[in-house]
């Protein structure tokens, strides 16, 4: 159940990402060969689409124009997509690809303008993060440049999961994740006191949130398969360098390898390394 949940999660966020290009893209009643050319790009780069085939691609876009125009008005569209995107990062991601599109042949219409500043509106994005995201796009940079929640803090959440399998996190074993953390080169410019913080936002998530939800939040965060084998590993670290291992950990790693959508061959390679 949480691992589906989690693969439509991936899904609803992808719709909600093409409807915001599509939007973009025609706010001036005109879809243009460019404008379609820069939302198929934009498609092709972002991580978020990774491994999604050319057929189900196609069936994306079409069905969020049929969902668009289905739409009574544009209030009911906005609502949806903030149910879609919830996290302030995939909200950034939306308005930034709806720039690009808008800016894609070098100029804005007014309608286009318009929608965007709606979008910035409904969407929660700041005038200082609209300034980075237009410069980033304006200078051909990467959306990546202006997104979100660190990929570490999301590392070290899983990790803290496997950890409070049994339910209690004792100083003992949070003196040995931060000794994990040191020792990753994917935390190497993640200071003490930032690793710290992630640790307690993670452990504090979990008991406020619940795993549910927090499992939704990793779909939405870790876009990349290369990231979901990442985080994985370093759960499955954890959760199999300690003597006397509980059923409760191996039952955290079974839900987390179902919800990244690992191969049980790649899960035991990472097993074997972890040992």
């Amino acid at each position: 159940m949480l691992p589906e949940k989690a693969r439509q999660t991936r899904v609803d966020r992808n719709t909600a990402l093409i409807e915001a290009m599509l939007l973009a893209a025609s706010a001036d009643g005109d879809l243009s060969q460019i404008e379609l050319q820069a939302l198929l790009r934009r498609v092709v780069e972002r991580p978020e689409f990774e491994g999604t085939k050319p057929g189900d691609l196609k069936a994306q876009i079409e069905l969020a124009a049929l969902s668009l125009s289905k739409a009574k008005k544009l209030d009911d569209v906005l609502a949806s997509l903030r149910a879609r995107l919830p996290d302030h990062r995939n909200r950034l991601l939306a308005f930034g690809l709806a720039a690009a599109v808008a800016f894609s042949d070098r100029r804005a219409s007014r309608e286009e303008l318009g929608l965007l500043k709606t979008f910035q509106a409904a969407l929660g994005v700041s005038e200082n993060e609209v300034a980075e995201i237009i410069s980033v796009i304006e200078a051909g940079g990467s959306l990546a440049e202006s997104l979100g929640e660190p990929l570490e803090r999301l590392y070290a959440e899983v990790m803290v999961w496997v950890s409070l399998a049994d339910g209690d996190l004792s100083g003992s074993e949070l003196e040995a994740l931060l000794e994990s953390l040191a020792g990753d080169p994917v935390f190497l410019d993640v200071s003490p006191q930032k690793a710290q913080q992630y640790l307690r936002e993670a452990a504090q998530a979990l008991a406020t949130e619940g795993l549910s939800q927090r499992l939704v939040v990793l779909a939405h965060g870790l876009t990349t398969h290369t990231q979901r084998v990442k985080a994985y590993s370093l759960a499955a670290r954890v959760g199999l360098s300690r003597r006397g291992r509980r059923p409760s950990e191996d039952k955290v790693l079974e839900i987390l390898q179902a919800t990244l959508g690992l191969a049980d061959d790649e899960v035991a390679r990472i097993h074997q390394e972890s040992v």
